[in-house]
């Protein structure tokens, strides 16, 4: 019985919705939460974490708890931004190269072998200082390196569905190339690509934070949580101030690891009970 029990109602997916709840809540009311100006430097140096100061103070006197709170507000959106460029781009090229195979599917696939070749990090990290150390351009820089997945999966869902039936008849019926993509193809692909970005939105979360901690991402004296741990590595002695924005990250992380495995025991069964080695 419990095999046929919603998947929503596991304890890892109450997890992550819980999780992912409380940060967007966070995010929006951040302004109302935070007791401090996350920026103003009015408090003494590395104070530690106290009744007034719940997350103690940094380098320059400021309220961490403050600057882990605001920090929400750029670390999820422009990791839901990412994923969600990253997402057009990737299904739009693997879509064409799947569905018009020959020049157009070796052009595409051969571009996404080229990014697969080097570490995702490191070609982050060249896109990146090649277009100015920036959130816009840390952004910019990991779509290039994140679209070949999305590109991948699409194309292969996309080859084993326009030999079918319903796709021949649409054909048939004198649908165009766009409207057969559209309207035939892109719901029976859906499903297993929003699993992904689900699953992405922690990778983007961890890419982002790992630009920023190098300087390659968000600038003084934006309240990121990668440039805070960053903070926290020059000053070791000072626990707080790296420990309490990695468990910011952390906890967005796996929330959206466990709400896109939940996704995938939603939308595609069959993938789930295959990987459980359940019947």
């Amino acid at each position: 019985m419990n095999q046929h029990r919603s998947p929503w109602t596991r304890p890892l997916a109450i997890i992550g919705i819980f999780f992912i709840t409380l940060w967007v809540l966070i995010a929006i009311f951040a302004p109302l939460l935070a007791p401090y100006d996350p920026i103003a430097q009015d408090f003494p140096k590395f104070l530690e974490p106290s009744g007034q100061h719940w997350m103690g103070t940094d380098q320059l006197g400021r309220d961490e708890f403050s600057r882990v709170l605001y920090g929400a507000r750029i670390s999820i959106p422009l990791a839901l931004l990412l994923v969600v460029l990253s997402t057009l781009v990737g299904a739009t090229l693997g879509a064409i190269a799947g569905y018009f195979g020959r020049w157009a599917d070796g052009t595409v696939m051969r571009f996404a072998d080229l990014v697969f070749a080097f570490p995702g990090i490191i070609l982050a990290m060249a896109a990146a200082a090649a277009l100015g150390p920036s959130l816009r351009n840390a952004v910019l820089a990991l779509v290039i390196v994140m679209w070949p997945s999305y590109a991948r999966v699409v194309r292969s869902l996309i080859l084993g569905l326009r030999e079918t039936e319903f796709v021949a008849s649409s054909r048939l019926l004198g649908s165009s190339a766009r409207r057969t993509l559209a309207v035939d193809l892109r719901p029976n692909a859906a499903g297993q690509v929003l699993v992904l970005a689900a699953l992405e939105v922690g990778n983007a979360v961890l890419l982002l934070s790992g630009l920023s901690f190098l300087g390659l991402g968000a600038q003084p004296p934006d309240p990121e949580w990668g440039a805070m741990v960053s903070d926290g590595a020059r000053n070791f002695d000072r626990w707080w101030l790296g420990v309490f924005p990695g468990l910011a990250i952390l906890t967005v992380v796996m929330a959206f690891n466990f709400l896109g495995d939940t996704l995938r025991d939603a939308l595609d069964p069959r993938t789930a009970r295959a990987l459980r080695g359940t019947p």
